[in-house]
């Protein structure tokens, strides 16, 4: 598992604050450092420049004027003695073609062009003014003062160098003062040192307080996040608890109210699809269209084997002549319930209803549930019977055929009005075997196809009614059963 992932809000702003913040933190640094390097090395520089213009206007001139050699070299030594920064330190005698009359290191004394530095700092400090002027160059070699190493070959040093000249203006000599920058690379070194200490806090500093920040913004997102999360696996009632005043807090309140939206769009589309199975059972659905109901279309059409019973009231043109509009509608509405329930309980679905008629199917898996259905809608008529009668109402009585075969479910119509339908010969055998129920006076008639498909047919008591029948439109004849209206164990409501 990656532990760091750029893709995350929270390390983009933490790695974007923590890269402006080194940014920042190193131009302070080194700006810190380059402004304290000028600083020290123009403090020291104007130091030496002004050592050198006072030595060069006062006791040196005056020695110089009088060639009194031996007092200058004293001096030059004291020089070197108390200021640890000089690394050496030449006078030279314009009268003697600038001769370096005194000097240290000692041995540089009677030449022309000292060998520790480069000839073009020699050449320029014959040209300086009696000012003075400086140049940065570097040893050529160790330069010793007794037993020490006042700077090492290739040291970088400034040279300064100043007129050495009588009240009148008559130049005598020159002054030339090799200043090492040693004490100048230490001070600075300490500020870089300061500087870096402080950059490393203020560093330390930004990056808690990126993490902070990145956390502050990611935490929100991230919840709302998970809660989208949420929302996708289902959980509709879920809303995102986030409360900041900022942009993320109007997402959050966006959210939640498109998440609302939602549950109520999803709640009426549950609606309307538990409407629709009302018109058009699942199972059926699921028959024709296992891909979802959106998938369903003109034309689209299984071939099943399956048990089809129907059911109808005898009588019921006679029943209806009694009744007004209304008390029939009440009157069909009672009993379609009272047998439709049975019939959902024995595993069956209602495909149509046809006035009084009533047509159910049932699949592979539940052609037991056939018979069952049967009995149990026999029994559940008789309790609204006992009501009918309490009411001075008639009594009903119904007759059901069952059989089996081929057909074909699937829907017909045109793009603007489909309708569900299950097709085929196996359907008019049903329906003639339950006009039979009157002509052999049985209330239940089973064909000789739908016994041989019952997985347990010990439970059920059927009895031969005929061994060939002759239907309408028939050629061959088929056996026909009664269904002795006596439930077995497990289909007892």
């Amino acid at each position: 598992m990656k532990l760091f992932s750029f893709r995350s809000i929270r390390n983009r702003i933490m790695t974007a604050t923590t890269l402006l913040s080194v940014a920042l933190v190193g131009s302070i640094v080194l700006v810190w450092a380059k402004t304290e390097n000028t600083l020290y090395r123009q403090q020291k520089l104007n130091e030496a420049k002004f050592l050198s213009r006072v030595l060069g206007t006062s006791s040196f001139a005056n020695h110089l004027e009088e060639r009194n050699w031996s007092q200058i070299r004293l001096n030059v030594n004291v020089m070197l003695r108390e200021n640890e920064d000089f690394v050496y330190v030449l006078i030279s005698d314009a009268r003697l073609e600038n001769q370096i009359i005194a000097a240290s290191p000692e041995y540089l004394q009677g030449q022309y062009i000292p060998d520790i530095v480069p000839v073009k700092v020699s050449d320029a400090a014959q040209t300086a003014s009696p000012k003075s002027n400086s140049l940065e160059t570097f040893a050529l070699a160790d330069i010793h003062f007794g037993n020490h190493i006042r700077a090492k070959r290739g040291e970088k040093i400034i040279e300064v160098a100043s007129t050495i000249q009588q009240l009148s203006g008559q130049k005598l000599g020159t002054l030339r003062l090799g200043v090492s920058l040693r004490q100048v690379n230490r001070a600075v070194a300490n500020a870089v040192n300061q500087a870096l200490i402080v950059g490393a806090m203020g560093i330390v500093v930004s990056l808690i307080c990126a993490y902070l920040l990145a956390r502050r913004l990611s935490n929100p997102i991230r919840r709302l996040q998970t809660s989208a999360a949420q929302i996708a696996a289902g959980d509709l009632q879920h809303r995102a608890e986030i409360t900041n005043a900022d942009e993320i807090g109007a997402l959050a309140t966006s959210f939640n109210e498109m998440s609302a939206a939602l549950q109520s769009s999803f709640s009426k589309l549950q609606q309307t699809l538990a409407s629709f199975e009302l018109f058009v059972p699942n199972k059926f659905i699921l028959a024709i269209a296992p891909a979802g109901i959106e998938n369903i279309e003109v034309g689209i059409a299984v071939t099943r084997h399956i048990t089809i019973l129907f059911c109808d009231i005898r009588g019921y043109t006679s029943i209806s002549e009694m009744m007004t509009p209304r008390e029939i509608f009440s009157f069909l509405n009672d009993y379609l319930s009272c047998i439709g329930e049975v019939i959902d309980q024995a595993g069956g679905f209602i495909d149509k209803y046809i006035g009084d008629a009533v047509m159910a199917l049932f699949d592979d898996e539940n052609t037991d549930g056939a018979l069952k259905a049967a009995i149990l809608m026999h029994q559940s008529l008789e309790r609204f019977n006992q009501e009918r009668i309490a009411k001075n109402l008639p009594r009903i009585s119904i007759g059901i055929g069952i059989h089996r075969g081929e057909v074909v479910m699937g829907t017909v119509g045109f793009t603007s009005r489909i309708d569900s339908t299950v097709i085929g010969d196996a359907v008019n055998i049903a329906s003639r075997i339950e006009g039979l129920t009157k002509q052999y006076s049985c209330p239940t008639l089973v064909t000789e196809s739908v016994i041989k498909s019952l997985s347990q047919p010990e439970l059920f008591s059927l009895k031969l009614v005929d061994q060939a029948v002759k239907l309408k439109g028939k050629d061959e004849a088929i056996a026909v059963y009664e269904l002795i209206l006596v439930a077995p164990i497990d289909c007892v409501a």
